[in-house]
């Protein structure tokens, strides 16, 4: 038997349960069989998955059975837990090619296969579903009274809720009692913000099948200004290299704030308890050792040894300002980046994805936040000639902590 229901806790993942006692005897036990599901509203994983990631990779190292559910039904309609306005609608192709991107990604993180985790997509049920018969054999088990008192409708209540996004809870709540009655689930995690519809799943099963299934909730993984980190809440951190570079994927969680360092550490890596606390009582410089560790540790995990090993170096080379940048992310331009010889900054800033826009590239550089080479940028008509990079790449750097090379 182990005891991971208590590192859980110290590790300060749990935040609310239906049952401690019956969810700890499961767990340390090796009796769970649970799901987390995945809404494929993007074509990548990111930093806020990434927690759910870890926590399916730790229960499954303690005999448990993971069960990763594909939210290609769901996507349909869209969560609206933690947001002001509706999301884009998707069709159905980009939804199964983002649950393609998925799959491949969580195949490097939990390990799939006969008696270990499974991979399921709720589109094989959901999209199956008959409208009448759903109101009549689920509908009528859920009080409109109590699902607008849940948190995640309170928030969309004053702009307005569409029908839509109003049944979002009811499909999540079918997919556990799916779970339960066709996959022995008996077990659901999620993050903070989906309490109100894992309790829906709960009940549904209570009130179908007489039995007592149990759900858990993790702490959302924020970022400095309170907001969940992820694909919603804007700074997305993703898990593809394509979209964040592993060179940028380690400098964001090296520079992690310093409150904030010991929690990622705790939440997210590996590293054994005790070797935590020992860390508690560093300050100072020795909080730039917590945090290449967790940098370190989390590109490792995410992108494999050999490219954390670059990343680190490329930022250590950074930070002790000597020349070797040949890790940092880089851009190269072509000829069909020069006119007379010439390409202007807000164009390079765009295509080396420092600015999303001109229009962001230009307010930066108003704002101060941009230099080449060290020399402050004062104006948006500046220009990087093709003789200069002929003879060095250049060092565009974005605020304190971004930097990107330019080279021919």
């Amino acid at each position: 038997m182990s005891n991971i229901y208590d590192e859980l806790i110290a590790r300060g993942l749990i935040a609310q349960v239906t049952n401690e006692e019956e969810i700890k005897e499961l767990v340390n036990n090796g009796k769970a069989r649970f799901y987390i599901g995945f809404d494929c509203t993007a074509d990548s994983l990111t930093a806020g998955h990434f927690v759910a990631l870890t926590l399916m990779k730790r229960l499954q190292m303690a005999g448990n059975e993971p069960i990763a559910l594909i939210g290609g039904g769901t996507t349909m309609i869209g969560d609206p837990s933690g947001r002001t306005d509706m999301r884009k609608m998707l069709t159905k192709e980009d939804i199964q090619h983002n649950a393609d991107c998925f799959k491949r990604q969580m195949e490097k993180f939990i390990e799939f296969g006969e008696g270990k985790a499974q991979m399921v997509n709720n589109a094989e049920w959901l999209l199956s579903l008959n409208y009448i018969e759903l109101l009549r054999e689920v509908g009528a088990c859920f009080s409109v009274n109590n699902m607008l008192r849940a948190e995640c409708y309170k928030q969309r209540m004053e702009k307005g809720l569409s029908f839509l996004e109003f049944n979002y809870m009811i499909m999540q709540s079918y997919d556990f009692y799916y779970l339960y009655k066709n996959y022995d689930c008996n077990l659901q995690f999620g993050g903070d913000d989906q309490w109100s519809n894992m309790l829906g799943g709960t009940e549904l099963i209570r009130r179908k099948l007489g039995k007592d299934a149990n759900a858990m909730t993790i702490n959302l993984l924020t970022d400095s200004q309170g907001k969940k980190m992820g694909k919603t809440a804007g700074n997305a951190v993703w898990l593809d290299p394509n979209k964040t570079s592993p060179y940028d994927f380690y400098q964001y969680w090296r520079n992690v704030g310093d409150k904030d360092v010991l929690k990622c550490i705790r939440m997210l890596t590996f590293i054994p308890l005790e070797e935590i606390e020992k860390m508690d009582s560093w300050e100072g410089s020795q909080l730039n050792k917590a945090k290449e560790i967790l940098a370190y540790e989390l590109t490792k995990m995410v992108h494999g040894e050999e490219e954390a090993n670059k990343a680190q170096e490329g930022a250590r080379a950074l930070f002790s300002n000597k020349a070797d940048t040949a890790n940092m992310p880089t851009t190269t331009l072509g000829d069909a980046d020069f006119e007379d010889g010439e390409a202007g900054i807000l164009d390079v800033m765009v295509k080396a994805g420092l600015a999303k826009s001109k229009g962001e590239a230009r307010r930066l550089i108003d704002q101060g936040g941009v230099s080449v080479d060290d020399v402050k940028v004062d104006s948006i008509g500046y220009k990087i000639t093709k003789a200069q990079l002929e003879s060095a790449p250049i060092i565009i750097k974005k605020g304190k902590k971004i930097f990107h090379k330019v080279s021919l």
